[in-house]
């Protein structure tokens, strides 16, 4: 039999990872294995470790594959809103909250996340690199702030570090509620609404500020 060229491999790759996504999404990420996932996607067990170490490494691709690239996300909006970081900020939140009802992989990785996906045994792994990205995040959404901060769009004495965390959890929770309940409000259309609800409080909210004694 011939070897298969590398656009083949790539093909059969990318074909395990989407049948993954949708058995994880189905089944849950613990109760899937590597045969299954085998089985389900026409290929030997073999073809699957010869493309990723574990379960841990193939959800960790999934992960990466589903994740909004933000740096191609801020030239973009840097580039339609020049020397306007909060408006970058908005948009970048929007399109987040949106894409988890229009992209399908994204969608999906999301429900796993959040209700599909213990992070225990080799998937523990997967949680310990995510923690270290989430507090990455944290960094990053405090220098944006600050940008905005220097250019006067947000209150100059701003705790950035809370309003960090409050943006993360405040996103992260629509998100969280929608999946679970995606009847229960239409996250596409009031994505924006949302979005300007966050960044009046950063704008308007007292407690959002450093307080006597207080260090951001």
């Amino acid at each position: 039999m011939a070897r298969k060229t590398k656009q083949q491999a790539q093909e059969t790759r990318q074909h395990i990872l989407d049948v993954a996504l949708r058995m994880f999404s189905q089944q849950g990420v613990s109760s899937t294995s590597l045969a299954e996932i085998a089985k389900a996607a026409g290929v030997t067990r073999g073809a699957i470790y010869w493309h990723f170490k574990n379960k841990s490494d193939l959800f960790s691709e999934i992960w990466e594959l589903a994740k909004p690239n933000i740096d191609e996300l801020e030239t973009e909006y840097q580039a339609k809103f020049p020397d306007d970081p909060l408006s970058v900020l908005r948009e970048i939140l929007i399109y987040v909250l949106e894409t988890t009802v229009t992209e399908e992989r994204r969608r999906l990785l999301m429900e796993i996340i959040f209700h599909k996906c213990e992070f225990v045994g080799e998937i523990a792994s997967v949680q310990l690199v995510e923690r270290s990205l989430c507090l990455e995040n944290y960094d990053r959404i405090e220098k944006t702030l600050r940008h905005c901060m220097d250019v006067n769009m947000l209150p100059e004495n701003l705790n950035t570090r809370r309003v960090a965390v409050l943006m993360r959890s405040y996103i992260s929770g629509i998100m969280e509620n929608w999946l679970f309940a995606p009847e229960s409000f239409d996250l596409k259309n009031e994505a924006r609404q949302y979005v300007a609800v966050l960044l009046e409080m950063c704008l308007l909210c007292p407690s959002l500020c450093l307080q006597a004694g207080e260090t951001s």
